[in-house]
């Protein structure tokens, strides 16, 4: 809780520091849909979108409708869904949007001389409006996060909406994405407003590439914090994949420190049944130490968010496991503002009661089927 942590974890992770910023948390998408079309009616010089998930349907529809009204309005409209998570994007459906004069593109197309690096997708989910208003958080731009699908509830998932001076350290997330994909630069007061932000929260803006090898900033980020905790790390995550490193630094939390470890899985709603089924493999080790996990129920768990201390929290697109931590570009927002993150605990704990805990006497008599399944995903950990 100290000023010298929050300078040497923004060093650390070579983070955009602000102190002085309005950060408010928005769950599910009927809340963090409207705030975000609201934010873009309002935009009166730019309003870029980055998007891992850009899906054709009813959402997809609203927003493209909404760009290209504030495009014919004269706003400078950048939208950028990455190649592979939004390929089922037709091309056909932005071009009422660049007749209007916005912009699309595609993060790392295939290409010939793309290929070393077509593992490397942009994972982020961004919205940032006039520069000094955005949106960071887990959920793309899809139907699921908004409606029920057959029996199954809409995917639960939280975006924050940033004010003031930690929407900058968010739009030039989005510039550098921008830059690779179009040879564009974004600059001037359209995209990076000289007036301070006023709020009362400190956050640090952490982006992270896959160029920096194991020890990328989201890594150091999350690594960090949980080494810190001294009370509880509450985590919530729809990938749960933690190498040995992470696995060790939580079991020592609990051993060492006495803290109380919550985690917050994907349960039979998961989108990728092998993905549960190599996290459920490490599941032995942490319970063992004393950490409870706990697999969400009515629908897909897709929030990705930590809490630590009822202090500091992370919320943007990193998953705990290898391609958040060293394969995809990320970005989080850390804030040390214990409003902030007692209210994302207020959400945890509504969770919690939707939630089934996983005992280690269950998970011992695993079948051995979900064994075999464990086994091949393991081969393939690193992919998933």
């Amino acid at each position: 809780d100290s000023p010298h942590f929050v300078t040497t974890l923004a060093a650390l992770t070579g983070g955009h520091l602000s102190r002085s910023s309005n950060i408010e948390v928005f769950a599910n998408g009927e809340n963090y849909y409207k705030a975000e079309l609201e934010a873009i009616a309002s935009a009166q010089r730019t309003i870029c979108l980055e998007a891992y998930i850009f899906e054709s349907g009813e959402v997809t529809r609203q927003f493209l409708n909404a760009l290209r009204e504030r495009a014919l309005a004269g706003v400078t409209v950048n939208l950028i869904v990455d190649a592979v998570g939004s390929y089922g994007f037709p091309e056909a459906e932005a071009e009422p949007l660049r007749a209007a004069g916005g912009k699309f593109a595609r993060y790392l197309p295939p290409r010939w001389y793309t290929w070393p690096r077509m593992n490397n997708r942009t994972h982020r989910e961004l919205l940032i409006i006039d520069g000094r208003l955005a949106f960071v958080g887990g959920a793309g731009w899809a139907d699921h996060w908004l409606k029920p699908k057959e029996r199954a509830e809409r995917w639960r998932d939280t975006m924050v909406r940033v004010q003031g001076d930690a929407a900058t350290g968010l739009q030039a997330a989005f510039a550098e994405n921008w830059l690779e994909a179009t040879g564009d630069i974004l600059t001037g007061d359209g995209y990076f407003p000289i007036k301070p932000g006023a709020g009362p929260s400190a956050a640090i803006v952490v982006r992270s590439s896959p160029g920096m090898g194991r020890s990328t900033p989201a890594r150091v980020l999350f690594q960090v914090l949980l080494a810190s905790a001294r009370k509880r790390i509450y985590l919530t995550t729809p990938y749960f994949l933690p190498d040995a490193n992470i696995r060790e630094e939580i079991a020592r939390a609990i051993r060492e420190r006495g803290v109380e470890v919550k985690i917050i899985t994907p349960g039979p709603g998961t989108d990728h049944l092998l993905t549960r089924h190599s996290s459920r493999r490490l599941y032995g080790p942490l319970l063992e130490a004393g950490a409870h996990i706990y697999e969400y129920q009515p629908s897909m768990m897709h929030a990705k968010i930590l809490m630590v201390d009822s202090q500091w929290a992370v919320v943007g697109s990193t998953n705990i496991d290898p391609r958040s931590f060293s394969l995809n570009v990320e970005v989080n927002l850390a804030t040390p503002d214990p409003k902030v993150t007692q209210r994302l605990e207020q959400d945890f704990a509504g969770d919690l009661k939707r939630s089934r805990e996983i005992s280690h006497s269950e998970w011992k008599q695993r079948g051995i089927m979900e064994r075999l399944h464990e086994s091949f995903g393991s081969l393939i950990e690193r992919q998933q």
